[in-house]
């Protein structure tokens, strides 16, 4: 009778910890994520890129900018600019356009985040490594057009 007492103990621990687990699973991630919604050809012979970033960190970005690598169909650099998203409120989605001229978007093969050009917190200050590792090392990166879009 004690074993099967034993059991059912553990049985009722693992049911009473599934409904945490379930919950950390489901709690939003600690990060930044840039997604490249869209690429469109402008007017003047270049490509405009649409590019979504989420700050999904508990603390707001006065200004958050990433220089990117632009990479021809051939796997030469063409570009480094810099994406800057400006201030980013904990928890908010925001879209940027960013035009390339004189690059037609079907001459680009691959688009690298390269470094952080800028990640300051609201309260001014770069507070150290910390946020700049989460701005680079916590990003997580996605595409939504035939343009491979990474880290």
């Amino acid at each position: 009778m004690p074993r099967c007492l034993g059991k059912l103990l553990v049985a009722l621990s693992l049911g009473l910890a599934s409904p945490v687990l379930a919950q950390d699973a489901a709690a939003p991630d600690n990060r930044i994520m840039l997604e490249l919604n869209g690429a469109a050809d402008t007017e003047a012979g270049g490509c405009q890129l649409t590019i979504v970033a989420t700050n999904q960190l508990e603390t707001g970005i006065r200004r958050a900018a990433w220089q990117v690598a632009i990479f021809d169909k051939a796997g030469a650099v063409q570009s480094l600019p810099i994406l800057d998203f400006g201030g980013m409120i904990a928890g908010k989605t925001r879209v940027g356009l960013f035009p390339l001229p004189d690059r037609p978007c079907s001459e680009i093969g691959r688009i690298v985040v390269n470094d952080v050009a800028e990640c300051t917190a609201d309260d001014g200050t770069e507070k150290g490594a910390d946020l700049r590792d989460i701005c680079l090392g916590g990003l997580a990166t996605q595409t939504r057009t035939e343009i491979d879009f990474g880290l």
